[in-house]
């Protein structure tokens, strides 16, 4: 099978950690070389952010990235980028009319827009998989959304036009049904982990340095890009009440550039007014290789986040059997199970997260069942082969309809 795959904003051969760069480039990059594991023909258009990228570039063997041309070949904030969609549409059907798909993978709505602009005057079904819905951040954020004022009218009809839409959690269909979607034509479908990276068994990260590398405390990690909503201020406080305890966190621009970014500085002040600077330390951009090592280092990972669509970094610590405090939204009320992989909290309150890292780092042999947990979790549910298993037969069955409805009406 031949699947394009369109992600505007988040390309497979991008580093992670920055601002834009997160859980959507990995889910990408990591479904694309499975499913061509399993012998689909795959093609990922992503928007071109540097000029010096080649058209086309190799994410594996067996995948290619195209780099498409729209709107400045620089890196341009996502929720910036919704007037250059028309051009990347455009770019997207000539390279359809020439190599043609049997599927197309829109992941994100602008990327939705786009390919169904592209494919549908040519007979293409689109898939969508949204990773995160404007309706739930403006709920979230209010008047700091930064989206475009259209996102939600676009999405609305992305919902109910689309031939499929593969949604990563429970949570997300309740919102999606909402929207007006057809429960019928939604697919629930996790992201998935690197069972043979995320392990158990492997080195654990040295982290030198000032702060952070007590080894009288427990360690608490946190991986995730340094926006307000992923809640890192509330684990800032919380660490206040569990004076036994440091906070490593990765993400972020380079470490040599954490002093200039806005959100860096914020958190950094906030830990000299709790007291916790000596015991709160901003570790930067981390290569995803050695994230596996640094989640290993860890006694706890908190992902304290207001809102989460899914939640990579939650699976990803499961698999290497930590046990995960995190807050009960989104899809990590999916992936975590209360008592058992880990401790859902409320979210934005620093109170309860203490008190739940508390229980988990006064019990070391309840931790370490939650983790032996977690793993096995993992391992019977988030593999990536798994995943692209039951994504290729959403792509089958949205083929198959297709075709069913062209013999039908001759069309």
């Amino acid at each position: 099978m031949r699947v394009a795959m369109v992600s505007e904003h988040a390309s497979p051969l991008a580093v992670l950690g920055g601002v834009d760069a997160g859980g959507q480039n990995v889910y990408v990059a990591a479904l694309a070389a499975a499913l061509a594991d399993h012998g689909a023909d795959v093609v990922v258009a992503t928007r071109r952010d540097d000029p010096s990228l080649p058209e086309r570039g190799m994410l594996t063997a067996n995948v290619a990235v195209d780099h498409i041309d729209a709107g400045p070949a620089r890196a341009v904030p996502k929720d910036e980028l919704w007037p250059y969609m028309e051009a990347f549409a455009a770019r997207l059907a000539e390279q359809w009319r020439v190599w043609r798909p049997d599927v197309v993978h829109a992941h994100f709505w602008m990327s939705g827009w786009a390919s169904r602009r592209a494919a549908v005057p040519l007979g293409i079904p689109v898939v969508q998989t949204f990773h995160a819905l404007g309706t739930v951040k403006r709920r979230h954020q209010g008047q700091d959304d930064t989206s475009p004022p259209n996102r939600l009218d676009v999405e609305r009809e992305l919902a109910s036009s689309v031939e499929r839409v593969v949604a990563s959690c429970s949570d997300e269909v309740f919102e999606l049904v909402r929207m007006g979607a057809d429960r019928r034509r939604i697919s629930v479908i996790p992201c998935g982990v690197d069972l043979h990276t995320f392990t158990p068994n492997g080195p654990s990260l040295r982290v030198d340095g000032a702060a952070g590398t007590d080894p009288a405390r427990h360690r608490l990690v946190a991986v995730t890009r340094l926006v307000p909503r992923k809640g890192l201020a509330d684990a800032v406080e919380a660490l206040a009440l569990v004076p036994d305890a440091e906070l490593l966190v990765a993400g972020g621009p380079p470490q040599e550039e954490l002093r200039c970014d806005p959100e860096a500085q914020r958190l950094q002040a906030l830990a000299r007014h709790c007291g916790v600077a000596d015991r709160f330390r901003l570790l930067g951009r981390l290569a995803h290789s050695d994230v596996p090592a640094l989640l290993r280092s860890a006694d706890a990972v908190v992902c304290p986040a207001w809102y989460e669509p899914f939640g990579i970094v939650p699976v990803e610590a499961m698999a290497c059997g930590v046990p995960v405090v995190a807050t009960a939204v989104g899809g990590m009320t999916d992936t975590i199970v209360d008592g058992v992989t880990g401790l859902h909290v409320p979210p934005r309150d620093p109170t309860a997260l203490a008190g739940a890292l508390r229980r988990l780092l006064d019990d070391p042999v309840g931790r370490a069942e939650m983790g032996e947990a977690g793993r096995m979790r993992a391992v019977a549910r988030f593999g990536w082969d798994r995943i692209a298993r039951a994504t290729a037969d959403v792509y089958a069955a949205t083929v198959g309809a297709q075709g069913a409805r062209t013999t039908r009406t001759g069309r």
